[in-house]
């Protein structure tokens, strides 16, 4: 049985890079992690950091199509009647009040590399103001040695930190196990990840994924604190997203297709035969993050508040990135892969300075498109190339809804306006006016549900 990820900018991806041990601005502190600590399962995640951060060594995300954010289109303000000072970036999240809608993501832990990771880039988040994912805590269920990897609450103070277990150890652990090393690390939410795609290309990994829906159920039954679903870099379909809602699941992290492709990291490990092989025809699996955010918000299953319990990650990659992804309805975004890859070029002040990047662009977009707080960025006019708009429509679909349709998961979509309806032809772009009932409508960024 394998040892799960659920990092790395799967949307945010699932192993990770660690960082430099001190604060300063060197880099190179994921390959000087070493193979120290953690046993089998640790060397495998120091080769999972080393794999990812190495872009020009090995290519990990998700291509030709990517992400898909590069056809959508936030419509440009030349009068946007809105001063820098008037912008409210600010979101709730888990009870705190996070600076910007970004997540930083679930990363790794569990080896010597893996807890500098953890410890850098929490810091780094807990500077900007925002939440911090964990790596995945299956080891700790057979070997507490490493639980110290994990534990940097009091780095982050009162912002979120949030715990990270397979689907496939919850099955097998059970809820109380997991809630217990949970409460042990001072988790203020639990990710649970789904990874069958990264495990089914993984020597050894595990290839039975049957009950990890009722033991989701299980898990939301007797929760103390929030927990949340993601993927691992391949999306999670509209049927599924509404399920998961229906169970009780307080947010789900789209992580799509886009960024850090799993199958393709594990491919690197290897060794040359068929398994190897077929990974490769996995280049372009997966739902692309922008696509399914857009089909998602079409169908209605984003309407009213359940919008804003969606994560979307998967790769973001920018302030404008991210201003894309709150405008097709999503309560907040992560990202894992860049800030990993900063930390091991230019150590804590790199991955400082790329948050402010983010951050900075973020801003911009919210201004540039007239959009005083994240409540207007999503009742903003967006375009959208015709294929991207036919796809969505087609995924739409698959969610129950199909274009125009209201109401959804949340219940709060009242309007009849279609989400993505082409307001005229021409120049190769549809426009999108979400109006009240469209994109991410409903209640604003302060009501988001904790």
């Amino acid at each position: 049985m394998s040892e799960e990820q659920g990092g790395l900018d799967a949307g945010a991806d699932a192993g990770g890079g660690a960082g430099s041990g001190g604060g300063g601005g060197s880099g190179g502190a994921i390959a000087a992690g070493g193979s120290g600590g953690g046993g089998v399962a640790g060397e495998r995640k120091e080769r999972h950091l080393s794999i990812c951060v190495d872009s020009s060594r090995f290519r990990v995300e998700t291509k030709p199509a990517g992400a898909g954010f590069d056809r959508v289109h936030i419509a440009h303000r030349a009068l946007p009647e809105l001063a820098m000072d008037d912008l409210d970036t600010g979101v709730n999240f888990l009870g705190s009040r996070l600076a910007m809608p970004l997540l930083v993501s679930c990363m790794t832990g569990g080896s010597s590399g893996g807890s500098r990771v953890n410890r850098e880039l929490a810091r780094a988040a807990a500077d900007a103001g925002l939440a911090f994912g964990l790596g995945s805590f299956r080891s700790l269920l057979r070997d507490r040695e490493r639980i110290g990897d994990f534990r940097v609450k009091s780095i982050l103070g009162n912002l979120p930190l949030l715990a990270n277990i397979g689907a496939v150890a919850l099955r097998d652990a059970g809820a109380a196990a997991v809630f217990e090393l949970a409460k042990s690390i001072e988790a203020d939410a639990l990710v649970v990840h789904l990874n069958p795609a990264q495990e089914l290309f993984q020597g050894g990994g595990d290839r039975d994924f049957r009950g990890l829906r009722d033991s989701i159920a299980r898990l939301v039954d007797e929760a103390k604190i929030a927990i949340i679903v993601k993927e691992t870099g391949f999306g999670i379909a509209p049927d599924e997203v509404r399920s998961l809602w229906e169970l009780g699941v307080a947010w789900v992290d789209l992580a799509g297709a886009g960024g850090t492709n799993w199958i393709a990291v594990e491919a690197y490990r290897l060794e040359a035969g068929p398994l190897r092989e077929a990974a490769a025809d996995f280049d372009d699996w997966g739902w692309p993050s922008a696509l399914l955010l857009a089909g998602l918000s079409d169908c209605g299953v984003l309407g009213g508040s359940a919008g804003l319990r969606l994560i979307a990650s998967g790769g973001l990659r920018n302030g404008v990135d991210l201003a894309k992804a709150v405008a097709l309805g999503a309560g907040l975004g992560a990202m894992a892969l860049p800030l990993v890859r900063a930390l091991e070029s230019g150590g804590r002040d790199g991955a400082a300075a790329f948050i402010e990047r983010v951050a900075i662009g973020f801003r911009a977009a919210m201004l540039l498109s007239g959009s005083r707080n994240l409540e207007a960025l999503r009742r903003g006019i967006l375009g959208f190339d015709p294929e991207f708009l036919a796809s969505a429509r087609e995924i739409a679909a698959l969610g129950g809804g199909g274009l125009g349709a209201s109401g959804g998961a949340g219940g709060g979509a009242t309007a009849d306006t279609a989400a993505l309806r082409g307001a005229g032809e021409g120049a190769g772009l549809h426009v999108a006016d979400q109006g009240a009932g469209g994109l991410g409508a409903g209640e604003g960024a302060d009501d988001a549900p904790q």
